[in-house]
């Protein structure tokens, strides 16, 4: 569910509504050696389609990351959650902000942006291992 049908939910005269859903984000987003995504972001969005058809996209990204400490290796694991705030206009105008065709937006881009943005720079396994160098950071 990585869709919004604009055309469709116009026609049906539904301008708000909720999406949750899973989502397998690409592994090539996390630049932490030895760490992987431990299952599906777990997405939760509420989209407003506005009278000019842009649309408004508010949520959250949830996800575990799981792998290696960046410190000392041992097996480490580790939830984070980030925003998700995005604003699609129909293709044509100049924007900064997501664009769509077709009458469909496509989620992935402003997911694996909340996803990016949330990402911690390292994975560690836990104040066992955090000396006072790092808790000063």
């Amino acid at each position: 569910m990585l869709t919004i049908d604009v055309r469709k939910l116009n026609s049906r005269k539904e301008y708000a509504g909720d999406l949750v859903f899973g989502y397998d984000a690409p592994q090539e987003l996390i630049d932490i050696p030895y760490v992987e995504f431990g299952g599906p972001v777990q997405v939760s969005l509420h989209f407003d389609i506005l009278e000019d058809d842009s649309v408004e996209v508010k949520g959250t990204v949830a996800f575990v990351l799981k792998g290696k400490c960046s410190r000392c290796l041992k097996d480490a694991q580790q939830s984070f959650s980030g925003e998700v705030d995005a604003y699609f206009v129909p293709d044509g105008g100049e924007s900064e902000d997501y664009r769509y065709t077709g009458g469909k937006i496509d989620l992935s881009d402003c997911l694996n942006d909340a996803i990016m943005l949330a990402l911690p720079s390292r994975l560690v396994c836990g104040d066992g291992c955090v000396g006072s160098e790092w808790k000063e950071q």
